[in-house]
């Protein structure tokens, strides 16, 4: 599996750049990285167990701290901080965001929910 060889945080424009050393280069979106977070309040205990992430159109990276050489811990402004992305992940999720933010778009639809928070303005 590939490994970053360089993670930059753009606040302004709420992106995670990663580059890869097999030469992917990724820019994930902070709220793309925020509701599919690999931890368990997220992804549940099994298949089936997944919360729906709704208002974390405005979310943002307050912190990305380094876990061994195989993975980073990010700190939301919504105080969520305990996602592992793993190297594999970030990569999945460069590699397949757009399927990802439409298979998310789609879900908050069914529920009748929203990328923002309630009272906050579309």
């Amino acid at each position: 599996m590939p490994a970053p060889v360089d993670i930059i945080v753009h606040r302004k424009s709420r992106v995670l750049e990663v580059t890869f050393d097999d030469g992917a280069r990724f820019a994930i979106d902070f709220e793309l990285l925020r509701v599919y977070s690999p931890s368990a309040e997220v992804r549940g205990h099994g298949p089936g167990q997944e919360v729906l992430q709704t208002g974390k159109r405005e979310v943002d990276l307050l912190a990305l701290e380094p876990v061994g050489n195989y993975a980073v811990r990010p700190r939301f402004s919504d105080g969520h901080d305990s996602g592992i992305y793993a190297w594999d992940t970030l990569y999945g999720l460069g590699r397949d965001q757009q399927q990802l933010w439409q298979d998310y778009l789609g879900r908050l639809q069914r529920a009748g929910a929203s990328r923002d928070q309630a009272g906050a303005p579309a």
